[in-house]
């Protein structure tokens, strides 16, 4: 019979940080730091790559393998399943390693999927954190990303044949998982990518719901609310000189955003009666910069967004959550099927547009930005969204649930759907 959390002196959580991405370590290192001290014993399992932007952590920590950023965008492009099931078991593993060495009372991962295996094995409640778009339980209507197929043919046709094929590549996705479930004893999760995304004992989604149509949603999936953190940069030498009189505006293309769009993004600003602060995201810096626009590799994200009249980014949750919860509107060029369906939720909010990365030209781009700079609705969407957005505290959300599962361990029950 298992005992309570409670007779520990403090609760021990194992975070794990899938690397693909800087989203995926943010979010964890963000409510990691949120919580208290005196009560948890915090623990982060990650690839070292985004380490030199994370600053000084005050938890113990712990090296993983994650595939490299350029093999899972390269997987995005194509279609291709993220992962094979030679590197999910190898997850599973070392997960399992380091489960065994901490020994923690809660697992929380974010896209970590080989969790879904590990967690249940070691027998250790599983916390997944995603975003409701994914979520099994929510009414999506999925636009066609840059595929192969999107560059060959017009976008109409495109949608309709991958709205005739999606079905079947969502569980060409899903195999990989099963086959390892399978190979360690656990049942199946069906075809339902969705499923296989957020599949834990709980599901939290970092978003606002008022952005989603979703179904009714068991006890064990709940929003907490946009989980918002930004490196700390030294500001560079031109940032006391900006001056307000012309718009601002924030451009990024983050860590999985197409760094190539960069010399056509600033030919663009160039051509508008604006102040453009880039951020390169480490990429190359490029060699002819507009004189209204000022580049530098990284900037600090939160206080660019604070005075900025409009967001430019590549549409993934990250970027655009910091502009709404500042109420700033966003111009979004996505290229996954994540960002694509990020942008879709927002541009039906009226909080933003979104432009296909892939065909993306100067024009196109000029437009959307004049547009959302002058568009008095638009503006006023996002200042709406920001309301809502600051109706909710991540961090406090999140620790009041690591509290009920102490508090009641016979909710630690496999995970699944109701």
């Amino acid at each position: 019979m298992s005992r309570p959390l409670t007779s520990r002196p403090k609760t021990r959580l194992l975070f794990f940080a899938e690397a693909v991405t800087l989203a995926h370590v943010a979010r964890p290192v963000a409510l990691a730091q949120a919580l208290d001290e005196q009560l948890f014993d915090v623990h982060l399992a990650h690839h070292p790559r985004y380490r030199q932007l994370l600053g000084s952590l005050a938890f113990s920590e712990h090296e993983i393998n994650s595939i490299s950023p350029q093999q899972f965008m390269l997987a995005l492009a194509g279609g291709k399943p993220l992962y094979d099931v030679s590197t999910l078991c190898s997850y599973v593993e070392e997960d399992l390693r380091v489960i065994d060495v901490v020994k923690p009372d809660i697992i929380v991962g974010d896209f970590r999927l080989s969790l879904a295996v590990s967690a249940e094995l070691a027998g250790v409640p599983y916390i997944a954190l995603s975003n409701a778009y994914w979520s099994p339980y929510c009414e999506q209507r999925y636009v066609v990303p840059d595929l192969p197929i999107t560059r060959i043919l017009l976008p109409a046709l495109a949608q309709h044949l991958f709205s005739l094929v999606r079905p079947l590549a969502f569980a060409l996705h899903c195999r990989p998982m099963n086959k390892v479930r399978r190979r360690y004893g656990l049942p199946s999760l069906g075809y339902d990518l969705g499923e296989v995304y957020t599949h834990a004992n709980y599901t939290l989604y970092a978003d606002a719901p008022d952005l989603y149509r979703m179904r009714k949603l068991p006890p064990n999936h709940r929003f907490i609310g946009p989980i918002v953190w930004s490196p700390e940069f030294p500001r560079p030498d031109w940032w006391q000189s900006l001056s307000s009189e012309r718009p601002i505006v924030y451009v990024t293309l983050g860590s999985s955003g197409p760094a190539g769009l960069l010399p056509m993004l600033l030919a663009t600003l160039g051509r508008l009666n604006v102040t453009a602060l880039v951020s390169t995201a480490g990429a190359p810096v490029p060699s002819l910069v507009p004189e209204n626009v000022r580049v530098a590799s990284y900037l600090p994200g939160e206080d660019a967004v604070k005075m900025a009249s409009l967001v430019i980014c590549n549409g993934g949750s990250s970027t655009t959550h910091q502009a709404l919860l500042q109420g700033v509107p966003v111009v979004g060029l996505p290229s996954n099927l994540d960002q694509y369906l990020n942008m879709a939720a927002i541009e039906k909010s009226g909080a933003g547009q979104w432009l296909r990365a892939g065909s993306c030209e100067v024009k196109s781009l000029h437009s959307a930005v004049s547009r959302v700079l002058d568009d008095v609705v638009t503006r006023a969407a996002a200042r709406r969204l920001a309301v809502r957005f600051t109706e909710y505290d991540s961090a406090i959300e999140f620790q009041r649930i690591i509290k009920q599962i102490g508090e009641h361990p016979e909710r630690r029950r496999p995970a699944g759907k109701d």
